[in-house]
């Protein structure tokens, strides 16, 4: 099952960390060569080196994916380096919590340009490659909040994940000349570097309100990326699979404790509200 990923060129924004990380770690476990496109060089260089130790093929490129330039170069750098580019797994993104009242005009656009332009610029970037070589797979990380759901302090993360899925609804029609699919993934809550830092008790008052009852893996995140990016997946364009343990599903906590036979009062107000202080789709 999805060995068309062998051997293929694959970009990954954001993918020295978090759900970034475990795209490219997966995606060279499955015989991928992998760019990890990231801002800062310590922690690009060691998912690179984990990956090459555990016997993967990845580079890695320093760029701001908001900057159409640096976009560019890295195209330029992944074709030259791997002999093209099949797939391009758009992850970056950034989440600075802070609510509109006190929301300056750059804030917003400092999110919409991470988020969603770079969405936009790396695509662009990528279909000469694509045109090149007669196919080509896009696979966007959105997320819940936004789509689904909201939370103060994140209009601006919403909105540009929100964005993400308008924006590949018409990306599908103009790719489709190019044999190329893009379709995105939609994340709940995902245990990453960053959370666990938070403590076991945040981790688990998280987790109880999630169907399943466990916060979800990069993996979880990695693997969905891996089937819209594979041949299996080639008549698949213009989607989004929500990728969540069941947590959007539920009206309230209540029926939560229907499920598991637990009473809401387990969950302490002061807990639950602090463990809604994570965007859904946090990396």
């Amino acid at each position: 099952m999805l060995t068309s990923i062998s051997g293929k060129s694959v970009i990954v924004t954001g993918g020295s960390k978090g759900i970034g990380k475990g795209i490219a770690s997966v995606f060279a476990s499955k015989g991928a060569k992998v760019m990890v496109a990231a801002r800062t060089e310590p922690d690009a260089a060691a998912t690179v080196e984990e990956i090459r130790t555990n016997g993967g093929t990845a580079d890695m490129f320093l760029c701001d994916v908001s900057d159409w330039d640096q976009v560019k170069a890295m195209a330029e750098y992944t074709a030259k380096t791997f002999g093209g580019i099949d797939i391009l797994c758009a992850n970056a993104g950034i989440f600075p919590q802070v609510k509109m009242v006190d929301m300056a005009a750059d804030d917003w656009d400092q999110v919409m340009s991470t988020n969603l332009k770079s969405s936009f610029l790396c695509v662009k970037a990528c279909i000469p490659y694509f045109e090149k070589s007669g196919k080509g797979r896009v696979v966007i990380t959105s997320s819940i909040t936004g789509p689904v759901t909201g939370y103060p302090g994140w209009a601006h993360y919403g909105a540009s994940k929100a964005g993400q899925l308008g924006f590949i609804r018409t990306a599908a029609m103009e790719l489709s000349r190019y044999n190329t699919t893009i379709n995105a993934v939609m994340p709940g809550n995902i245990m990453t570097e960053g959370l666990a830092d938070l403590g076991q008790s945040y981790l688990e008052s998280m987790a109880s309100s999630i169907p399943l009852k466990r916060l979800g893996s990069v993996e979880d995140i990695a693997n969905a990326a891996l089937f819209f990016a594979s041949d299996e997946a080639a008549y698949i364009t213009g989607q989004s699979i929500v990728v969540d343990g069941g947590q959007i599903l539920p009206e309230s906590l209540d029926a939560i404790g229907e499920i598991q036979h637990v009473k809401r009062v387990q969950i302490g107000n002061d807990q639950l509200k602090f463990a809604r202080l994570i965007p859904f789709g946090y990396r």
